[in-house]
């Protein structure tokens, strides 16, 4: 037993030693790595999903166990380089002080570790799963994006506000009513669409982890959330404007502000991202995966039928 669970064992415990133990990084050098990356998953960060990805991670793997069960095979010395590499990332972070890079080497020494333990084919599923974890990372060059996409905003709501018959005057990332029927509204941070951005590209990604497509139609469906963002983001902040101008402005500002991403964004975002994937796969995802289901219960079928002996004619 302690043959087959100890380097398992050993290897949990030394990433709980230098990933939960060691204080190395924040401010005054007092924070874990695990300790910084959940106090970067805040409001600040535009980080406030951070806490789901270990829950979705856990969820993709167990989706996999039981293949993972019956792909366990020889070890694969190969994981031992993968290993190296994960340990020399960390330990630049650690000389470097870069908690990202050591975060970002956690997936490699998981997935190096998994290959040298179970084999390339146990490997090859949890490749993925665990370098999904990389979305978890906030990097401050989407933070750099905001004012980008703020302006991108700005740009589309008062252009697509005017196909509503809303007529909008354009100041920086101020907009107001041409007639002066309602205040004039900002587009602020939190309405640039980068929360939304970022929590889709996480959906997305565990999407593309589960559906069984070809590799680059994974990276489609994966990529298509970066203009399914900006798309929804922009029809939510016209809905602002419109309910502003025919409506009541101030429920405009503040509840529909409040309620619009949860009514509006996601549904929206999630019914043309499962568009793209039916585009992709040629047909609604549970359709075509029945039919492969079908598919293999007869070629199991028939198979078994070529190879029993009760089936062979008699001389």
């Amino acid at each position: 037993m302690f043959c087959k669970f100890g380097p398992l064992l050993a290897v949990a415990l030394v990433l709980c030693w230098f990933y939960a133990g060691e204080q190395r990084f924040g401010s005054g050098r007092q924070q874990t790595t695990l300790g910084w990356l959940w106090s970067a998953w805040n409001p600040e960060n535009d980080f406030e999903h951070g806490p789901m990805f270990p829950l979705i991670i856990a969820g993709l793997i167990y989706h996999r166990y039981a293949r993972l069960k019956d792909a366990v095979g020889n070890a694969n010395f190969l994981g031992l380089v993968v290993v190296l590499i994960g340990a020399i990332l960390y330990a630049a972070a650690y000389r470097t002080l870069q908690p990202r890079v050591a975060v970002g080497a956690l997936p490699i020494l998981l997935w190096g570790s998994a290959l040298y333990l179970w084999g390339w084919a146990v490997a090859r599923m949890l490749f993925l799963p665990l370098f999904f974890f990389w979305l978890a990372i906030p990097l401050p060059s989407f933070q750099q994006a905001t004012t980008h996409l703020q302006l991108m905003a700005t740009s589309f709501a008062h252009h697509g506000a005017s196909l509503f018959g809303v007529e909008t005057l354009v100041q920086g990332n101020m907009i107001s009513s041409a007639d002066g029927a309602w205040e004039p509204l900002e587009i602020a941070k939190g309405c640039s669409g980068i929360r939304s951005l970022m929590a889709l590209l996480m959906i997305s990604g565990a999407w593309a982890c589960i559906a069984e497509m070809a590799l680059w139609k994974r990276a489609v469906l994966f990529l298509s959330a970066i203009p399914l963002a900006i798309f929804g983001n922009s029809l939510r902040v016209v809905s602002i404007f419109v309910i502003a101008e025919y409506g009541n402005a101030d429920w405009a500002r503040t509840t529909w502000h409040d309620w619009s991403g949860m009514l509006l964004f996601y549904p929206i975002s999630l019914m043309l991202l499962l568009g793209i994937h039916s585009m992709l796969e040629g047909g609604l995802p549970w359709k075509k995966s029945g039919a492969r289901k079908v598919r293999r219960v007869v070629v199991t079928r028939s198979v078994a039928a070529d190879t029993n002996p009760s089936n062979t004619p008699e001389a």
